[in-house]
């Protein structure tokens, strides 16, 4: 039987998730981005969640359906301003209270993934195929003499002739029996080789400001995060561009601004000739993004 704690536990957990998923649309479209923690876990933020129980009221106010007003009118309590941000003199009543919830990376894409009603994803090629690794930390009792344990296998015969008392320790001769015999003993692991690549492309002419880069970001992470959850490994290769285009670092592909035009079809190019090279479409699950404020030199430019 469980116990009530953990009971109580998981229906907060689950208040929790359900309050993160309401907010999902603020943190993807106002940029504000779970807090990466370390060993797969981020910190999100989200309103306090107060525990129910009964108040008193405002003597100066009515309760619900009494006093003026017409249907469709808000109801809610308390005094305006009170508590609240604004313009104005410093009040003496509490703030609005944020907490950090501590998140795992899979329980965040199981959010967005519900959310957005994303489909799981199936990985192609041979890269779907399961592959089985053999690793021999274990010891056996049975195997062949090409596995054979000496160190353990005259431990076992120590110990026996120590227990049957013929151990002789001023003639310390030990001599191993087939019972005494340990081999080292595989333990098999199922590994699937499913990978992916992202390919970013992002313009950095003179037309895309701050507000557009950090767009860029959020969505990345956001991608990123959901990527990781289905693959075993994703590698991400970044590329920016204004006329011309090329591959970078991450750190470069968020803080360089050029002051050129803009030539969609050269980061295009660019992303068809990594993939040419790297990543055979039949064995890799391939995710190009390209991210811009849509003024282009050309409307002929995007023909490759």
């Amino acid at each position: 039987m469980d116990h009530p704690i953990k009971r109580d536990h998981s229906r907060f957990r689950k208040i929790i998730k359900g309050k993160i998923r309401d907010n999902l649309k603020k943190y993807v479209s106002r940029g504000e981005m779970p807090i990466p923690k370390g060993n797969g876990e981020f910190k999100v933020p989200m309103p306090s969640i107060n525990t129910p129980q009964f108040r008193f009221g405002d003597k100066s106010q009515g309760g619900a359906g009494q006093g003026e007003g017409q249907p469709g009118d808000p109801v809610e309590g308390g005094q305006p301003g009170e508590g609240q941000q604004g313009e104005g003199e410093a009040g003496q009543d509490e703030g609005a209270k944020e907490l950090e919830v501590d998140m795992s990376l899979d329980e965040l894409a199981s959010i967005l993934g519900d959310e957005l009603e994303l489909p799981k994803i199936e990985p192609k090629g041979k890269k779907n195929m399961q592959s089985t690794v053999d690793r021999y930390t274990s010891i056996g009792t049975v195997g062949p003499d090409s596995l054979k344990h000496y160190k353990r296998s005259y431990k076992e015969a120590l110990k026996r002739q120590i227990a049957m008392g013929t151990y002789d320790a001023k003639n310390p001769i030990i001599v191993p029996i087939k019972s005494d015999m340990r081999y080292r003993s595989a333990d098999t692991k199922v590994e699937f080789e499913n990978s992916a690549v992202v390919i970013y492309m992002m313009d950095v002419s003179g037309s895309m400001g701050d507000e557009q880069k950090e767009i860029v970001r959020t969505e990345s992470f956001w991608i990123n995060l959901w990527l990781k959850s289905q693959y075993k490994d994703i590698e991400i290769r970044y590329i920016i561009h204004d006329a011309t285009a090329k591959e970078v670092d991450e750190e470069t592909f968020f803080r360089t601004r050029e002051s050129g035009g803009t030539l969609i079809s050269s980061a295009l190019k660019l992303c068809r000739d990594i993939i040419q090279s790297d990543y055979n479409p039949d064995e890799w699950n391939i995710y190009p993004f390209h991210f811009s404020d849509g003024d282009n030199w050309s409307t002929e430019d995007t023909k490759l």
